[in-house]
């Protein structure tokens, strides 16, 4: 049978690629921007024949009804990072996180500690070879492709064609589900004044020919805005945004002084709109691989003078990092914050960077806390740390002492707090009074 016979013989409806899940079993849905909505929805008709049904991803950007109250016994969700979907449903009880670094969930795949009875992805159009594309989405995806029992393929007119290991052919997949419609999209976030000055104090650290890690947000997009005048800069990334794309056209973005993989952007997966899905269609600069794989700490470490950037919810004045919860409310995940803190700690002129405000709650609370929240939990250990950087200035908290690291966050807190956090180190004894340089409350 040819692959184009193959293909068709497994053409179904949504609602028929589902009827094969049943009680008890785990689903996997691809995250991020790829999320197959359809298939999705069509799942959630099949609540009244099913009890206990688990569904596992990262972040995703489209709908989780599964989450929805009336959806209890039926579905429950397992957030291997929490997205602003399924945030509350977690904090009330009715979904589950799984705290976990990101280079380590496939493993749970592969040696059965979560496996997965049946993935849920979204794909290209087959071409000429009989190969479809995970398109903007290789992540943990990849992985679960391989290690499922069944695989249901919403094919997409609009998943872009992407380079890397992004290609399945048709014979692995049970079933596929022909749809056209756009991809969910991250919206953009508004730059202000604070990201702005954020953003010109991490580039300053950035040199020429530098290898780039961004997250998501304001503030890695803050960084981009101010690389304008930058030259050679590469990127090993978990993901990419629609930032990078007038960068990567003024040839600033072009990856020729990477030591490793030189002039390919290594990425896991998107968070962007259309302009940045038709931006890598096709486009042999991009080259997706696993989580495992962009994510690896000695991987990353390859890459010379690879800069790191990660935010946090919270920093301590010892320079703890809390960036998974509020408190005892669980917001988002350890993702790859501390995979890429230490893969750029172990660089050649790496630079591993925690950025963040100064305060939060339109500048009613200070970021930079004597202590963290009662039930915040350390994503990044004080050890981890080396680089943060507020709207205020750069502290270098690496081989200091307490004393040092109180002192350098206190000069980068907003002048507002800097009197309270003097006074809780004067407290523990980590700074004397007649000692501390303090610049006092505006």
């Amino acid at each position: 049978m040819s692959w184009q016979d193959e293909y068709r013989s497994k053409l179904t409806t949504p609602r028929e690629a589902v009827r094969c899940v049943e009680s008890g079993m785990r689903i996997f849905i691809h995250p991020g921007c790829a999320e197959p909505e359809a298939l999705v929805e069509a799942l959630m008709g099949r609540a009244p024949h099913v009890r206990d049904v688990e569904v596992v991803h990262i972040l995703t950007m489209g709908r989780a009804d599964y989450i929805v109250p009336e959806m209890e016994g039926h579905f429950r969700h397992n957030a291997l990072f929490i997205g602003g979907n399924v945030r509350q449903a977690i904090n009330e009880g009715r979904a589950d996180y799984t705290p976990i670094f990101l280079h380590e969930i496939e493993a749970l795949f592969e040696t059965g500690a979560m496996p997965i009875d049946v993935a849920f992805i979204q794909v290209s159009p087959p071409d000429s070879h009989g190969f479809v594309s995970l398109g903007v989405g290789v992540d943990i995806t990849m992985t679960a492709v391989k290690n499922a029992r069944r695989v249901i393929a919403q094919v997409n007119t609009q998943m872009p064609r992407t380079y890397g290991d992004t290609f399945i052919p048709v014979s692995k997949i049970n079933a596929f589900v022909e749809i056209t419609q756009p991809l969910p999209q991250l919206k953009k976030e508004g730059l202000g004044p604070v990201e702005d000055a954020i953003g010109k104090n991490v580039a300053s650290l950035i040199d020429d020919g530098a290898c780039l890690q961004l997250g998501i947000g304001g503030i890695p997009n803050a960084v981009l805005k101010n690389l304008m005048g930058h030259k050679d800069l590469g990127i090993h990334s978990e993901m990419c945004s629609d930032n990078v794309i007038p960068l990567i056209e003024r040839d600033i973005i072009n990856g020729r002084r990477k030591n490793f993989k030189p002039r390919k952007i290594i990425v896991g997966f998107l968070l962007g709109t259309k302009k940045l899905f038709d931006f890598v269609d096709d486009n042999p600069q991009f080259e997706f691989q696993p989580t495992y794989y962009t994510n690896d700490p000695t991987l990353i470490a390859r890459n010379d003078n690879m800069i790191a950037i990660n935010s946090a919810l919270q920093i301590d004045i010892t320079g703890q990092v809390c960036a998974d919860s509020v408190g005892q409310k669980f917001y988002s995940g350890f993702g790859g914050q501390v995979d890429f803190m230490r893969g750029a700690a172990h660089s050649k002129g790496g630079k591993p960077i925690i950025a963040l405000p100064s305060t939060a709650k339109n500048g009613s609370i200070s970021r930079i806390v004597p202590m963290l929240d009662a039930g915040a939990g350390v994503v990044t250990s004080r050890a981890d740390v080396h680089y943060v950087v507020t709207e205020f200035g750069v502290a270098y908290l690496h081989g200091k002492t307490v004393r040092q690291r109180a002192q350098a966050l206190i000069d980068i807190a907003h002048p507002d707090f800097r009197k309270e956090l003097n006074e809780h180190c004067e407290r523990a004894g980590w700074l004397k009074r007649e000692a501390v340089a303090f610049a006092g409350a505006r």
